[in-house]
């Protein structure tokens, strides 16, 4: 499959780096917004061309997927752009800025006959499918407490009035949606939508959130989840699901790699999963795109998870008293 990416930060470098694993995929293109951010990045992972305008990129007969890498706020004009074009999109997390840019995007890929599909390496890798195939050992499940805490690097730029994208409202970033999605997402692919969700969360000055809370009710399923995420805060502790017979142990649910299972009769199992790279996960997002696009099978199930992942998000920041642009429009 012949893939452009747009945008060169990061989490570009992370795809590039996964990419080598992955012998279906070629990178044919790379756009910037400057051709010279793009040439830098081309000529780093030889790439063979370079786009300063989205729309060459669109028209290029020889791309046919295209990696969004770009801020939240962007990607649903970027994607429908592409898919309009007739291109596959790989969406980066947060796969859009709200459930009504999703639908649009939806509509997007069903009209043109292609697929869109959010980069959530998370649940995509090994790690999780252990999660899944281990969770009926903990009896009927009650509760489960999700977290990802991660103190920003950019958070100390934010302090001295440097504020970078990721603390940006006004791109649809924030804690929630580039931290706190990581731990909503796992929670709709493993007990669906919740009934009810109770949120609250911390403001910075510019009124980005920096962590919150979220509790789900699932009253038919008798569980309660706890939903905890921090950009400027870091946690030690593991997520944790809970069951009657026992309680299951996760460190880092971004990437799973290894499981602890402590039963009632004080037994414990430990789990290790083995991956191509414990370090980059995204290999297994990029296998699963480029299956979905060229064997038929679409990305349907998967979208149904990122629909769930937005309505919750939508409603929590609602509850937060958050809004971005892309919601007035």
């Amino acid at each position: 499959m012949n893939l452009a990416i747009i945008g060169t930060n990061f989490i570009s470098d992370w795809f590039m780096t996964a990419g080598k694993h992955c012998d279906k995929l070629h990178v044919q293109a790379v756009y910037s917004r400057t051709m010279e951010k793009g040439r830098a990045f081309a000529d780093k992972y030889g790439i063979s061309d370079c786009y300063d305008s989205l729309e060459e990129l669109a028209a290029a007969e020889n791309v046919e997927a295209v990696y969004v890498a770009s801020p939240n706020a962007l990607h649903a004009k970027q994607s429908i752009q592409m898919l309009n074009a007739g291109k596959h999109v790989l969406c980066e997390k947060s796969i859009a800025s709200n459930e009504k840019e999703l639908r649009l995007m939806l509509e997007a890929a069903e009209k043109n006959h292609v697929i869109v599909m959010e980069a959530m390496r998370s649940v995509l890798d090994p790690g999780f499918a252990a999660i899944k195939e281990n969770l009926p050992k903990l009896g009927k499940i009650r509760r489960a407490t999700i977290q990802y805490c991660q103190y920003s690097s950019r958070y100390d730029k934010f302090k001295n009035g440097i504020i970078e994208n990721a603390f940006k409202p006004e791109l649809s970033n924030g804690s929630l949606m580039d931290i706190g999605v990581y731990c909503v997402h796992p929670m709709v692919k493993l007990f669906g939508k919740p009934d009810e969700i109770t949120a609250s969360g911390i403001k910075l000055h510019n009124g980005v959130d920096g962590m919150g809370t979220i509790v789900a009710k699932y009253e038919k399923q008798g569980i309660l989840v706890e939903l905890i995420y921090s950009k400027i805060t870091d946690s030690i502790l593991p997520t944790q699901i809970q069951g009657e017979e026992g309680c299951m142990l996760i460190e880092e649910i971004y990437n799973a790699g290894r499981l602890t299972i402590c039963y009632r009769d004080k037994r414990r199992e430990e789990i290790q999963v083995k991956k191509i790279d414990p370090n980059n996960n995204m290999y297994y997002e990029i296998e699963e795109f480029i299956h979905a696009a060229e064997s038929g099978t679409g990305a349907k199930e998967h979208n149904q998870y990122s629909l769930w992942e937005l309505q919750v998000m939508d409603e929590a920041r609602r509850q937060m008293g958050i809004v971005f642009p892309a919601d007035k429009k």
